[in-house]
């Protein structure tokens, strides 16, 4: 079974981090040696607050925020995850955010605080100085790896930790694919990216442990932008894609495969 494992027909998948979690009744002893290996349930670019953004540009939309909070808790309950952990973007607002956003960040973690989740967050480019008002732990933006899973936003290089494990996982690109019928018409749909990470996409930037697997998540949020991957003249978002993953697979959320990205 893979590290990482998309949850079917979600934007969201499950990462085994090794080194199970600790009851408080084994915590003065150490962790005892058949725990368990600690289970994540890791979604990118949560987006929080994007219809307040969205309303700026002229678009009027009801804020979604308490079903982006409910389906999250849906997918904790149905996966049974350890922790969550945000691969990036959890906010919309690059600076400071406004009231409704904060609000929407602080209520999703007061929930899973209820609940004894613990949160982490992989600092993405719009989550902005939110270590300094929001309880959860975060790590630099160029990622880190738990157990044998490396996880970056995307948005910059990725560390030297990250890319040491047996896959990496980055969010960022929101990549998506334009699909045709037979009678012209044409829908959008939300893809993964999956393949062998290429040692040559991350030259001069770190070093690709050989065997390496590379996942980039489709946005949780629906609302926000998309790299088309099949379109031409699309440009990716992240500076080590596309040559970072030059075989790489397409995978709709229900898990139909695609094939090679490139050629859907």
């Amino acid at each position: 079974m893979s590290l990482v494992e998309p949850v079917p027909g979600e934007p969201a998948a499950v990462a085994t981090l090794g080194g199970g979690r600790v009851s408080p009744a084994d915590s003065g002893g150490g962790r005892p040696a058949d725990a368990a290996p600690e289970r994540a349930l890791v979604v990118a670019d949560f987006h929080a607050g994007v219809e307040q953004a969205l309303r700026a540009e002229g678009v009027s939309l009801d804020s979604r925020a308490d079903h982006r909070r409910e389906r999250l808790l849906g997918l904790l309950d149905r996966t049974d995850a350890d922790r969550v952990l945000f691969l990036g973007d959890l906010m919309h607002a690059i600076g400071d955010p406004g009231g409704a956003e904060r609000g929407e960040i602080e209520v999703l973690l007061e929930r899973l605080d209820d609940r004894g989740v613990p949160v982490t967050l992989v600092k993405g480019n719009h989550d902005g100085a939110i270590e300094s008002w929001a309880d959860l732990d975060v790590t630099d933006g160029a990622g880190v790896r738990l157990g044998d899973v490396g996880f970056a936003h995307g948005h910059t290089w990725p560390a030297t930790d990250a890319l040491d494990g047996d896959v990496l996982c980055v969010g960022h690109e929101h990549p998506a694919v334009r699909l045709e019928d037979e009678v012209g018409g044409s829908r959008v749909e939300r893809v993964w990216l999956r393949g062998g990470a290429n040692p040559a996409g991350f030259a001069d930037h770190g070093e690709v442990t050989p065997g390496t697997e590379l996942v980039v998540f489709p946005a949780f949020n629906d609302l926000v932008g998309k790299t088309w991957v099949n379109v031409e003249g699309q440009e990716f978002l992240a500076p080590f894609l596309p040559d970072g993953l030059a075989d790489g697979e397409a995978y709709l959320l229900d898990g139909t495969r695609l094939g090679a990205y490139r050629a859907v």
